[in-house]
C-alpha cells in the first residue's frame, strides 16, 4: 500500500520540506537548486495497525536479545570447557566458545536490528533541509537545537510506545551482563579450596612408587619415602592439582632425635610426615641428608630441619613445612588423623 491509495483526509499534514526556490539552470546559475522531491508517506504513517505490527516486531527483537543474553550466562555456567561439538562445515569446535559466540552475537544483532527497524518504520522520516550556518552557534540556533531535540524525542514515540521502550531498556540492561560474567575468567573466586588438601582422618598413606598402603615396618630409620592420599590416582582429571597440595615426605627418625614436642606427638614411633611442597615458591623437595635430618629444596636451596619441626635453617623460605598428624589403623597401616593444620606451599601467610 502506498500513500496514493489512501484518501487525502487520512494523510498526515504536509510539511514544508524545500530549502530554497527551485530554479532553472542558466548561464549565471548553471547549478540551480532542484529542491527536494515530494515526501511519500510510509504505510506505518497512515495505518495504525501496520504501526502496531512494527512495534511488536521491534519488541520481539529486543526480547530475543534479552533471552540470548540469559543464554550466554547459562552457557558459561553449565557447559564444561572441555566439551566439543561438531558444526558443519567447520568441524569439531569448543561447545562453550560456540555457545558464547552465538548467544552474544544474537543479543547484539537483535538490539541493532530492533533499533534500525524502529527508526525506519516508526520514527519520523520527513526530509528536513537546513542551511549551512557559522560554526559559532547563535542563541537562536541553540534554541532551535533544543526545540529540534524535543521534537525528535516526541516523534520517536518513546513515551507513547511503552512496549518498545520497556523491551529496549531490558535488552540494553542485560547485554552488559555478558561482560560482567566474563570477569569470572580473571581468576578463581575467593574460596578456601587452596587451604585444604585431600588428607582427612582415616586416609591411608600410599607409597608413590609402589601405589601400596604403607605400614610402619615399610619405613626404615634414615629413609625418605614419598606418599599420596588413598584414592588419588594419576588417571584422575584433577591429579596434578591435588598432588601439588597433598604430596608427603615420610621420614623415620629415632624418637630421641626429635626435638620438637608437637612433632613427636604427631608422629608414630618416630615416623613423621611433612608436606613435600617448599614454602618459598612451591618446588617439590627431594633431597634428604640422613645424618643431620635436613631436607633441601633443589630450586633455591631452602633447608629445613626435620628433627626440629621442619623449621627453616637456610635459604629464602619464610616458614616451616606443614606437618601431617599420622597414626596406625586397626589393620596396621599408616593413616592420616586429619588434614594439615596450616595451608601448604608458599605465600599463604602473606595473602591473609
Amino acid at each position: 500500500m502506498s500513500s496514493q491509495d489512501i484518501p487525502e483526509e487520512n494523510l498526515p499534514a504536509a510539511q514544508d520540506t524545500t530549502h530554497g526556490a527551485v530554479g532553472v539552470a542558466d548561464e549565471e546559475n548553471p547549478f540551480a537548486d532542484p529542491g527536494l522531491p515530494p515526501h511519500e508517506h510510509r504505510i506505518q504513517d497512515i495505518d495504525e495497525r501496520a504501526a502496531k505490527r512494527s512495534e511488536r516486531m521491534v519488541a520481539l527483537l529486543f526480547t530475543v536479545s534479552m533471552l540470548a543474553t540469559v543464554g550466554f550466562i547459562a552457557s558459561y555456567v553449565t557447559i564444561p570447557a572441555d566439551r566439543s561439538v561438531f558444526v558443519f562445515p567447520i568441524g569439531h569446535i569448543s561447545a562453550l566458545n560456540f555457545a558464547l559466540g552465538l548467544c552474544l552475537g544474537t543479543a547484539l544483532f537483535c538490539i541493532g536490528a530492533g533499533a534500525v527497524h524502529w527508526a525506519r518504520t516508526l520514527m519520523s522520516d520527513v526530509e528536513v533541509a537546513d542551511e549551512r550556518h557559522p560554526i559559532a552557534a547563535s542563541p537562536e540556533v541553540r534554541a532551535k537545537v533544543h526545540a529540534d531535540f524535543k521534537q525528535g524525542a516526541k516523534e520517536s514515540a518513546l513515551g507513547r510506545r511503552k512496549l518498545i521502550r520497556n523491551t529496549m531498556f531490558g535488552a540494553l540492561t542485560l547485554v552488559p551482563l555478558s561482560g560482567v560474567v566474563l570477569l569470572r575468567d580473571l581468576g578463581p573466586l575467593p574460596e578456601s579450596k587452596l587451604r585444604h588438601t585431600l588428607w582427612a582422618k582415616g586416609k591411608l598413606l600410599v607409597n608413590m612408587n609402589t601405589n601400596q598402603p604403607l605400614r610402619p615396618e615399610d619405613v626404615q630409620v634414615g629413609s625418605l619415602t614419598f606418599a599420596k592420599p588413598e584414592g588419588l590416582e594419576e588417571a584422575n582429571e584433577d591429579f596434578q592439582n591435588e598432588i601439588a597440595k597433598a604430596a608427603l615426605m615420610i621420614i623415620r627418625l629415632q624418637p630421641d632425635n626429635i626435638k620438637d614436642k608437637r612433632e613427636l606427638a604427631w608422629s608414630h614411633e618416630g615416623i613423621v610426615a611433612y608436606s613435600k611442597i617448599c614454602t618459598h615458591v612451591g618446588c617439590p623437595i627431594s633431597l634428604y641428608e640422613q645424618q643431620t635430618h635436613h631436607v633441601l629444596c633443589p630450586c633455591h636451596q631452602s633447608t629445613f630441619d626435620l628433627s626440629d619441626g621442619a623449621r627453616v635453617i637456610f635459604g629464602p623460605a619464610g616458614h616451616a613445612l606443614p606437618q601431617l598428624r599420622i597414626g596406625v589403623n586397626g589393620d596396621g597401616y599408616l593413616q592420616a588423623l586429619g588434614d594439615f593444620e596450616e595451608p601448604v606451599g608458599p605465600a599463604f601467610w602473606e595473602r591473609g
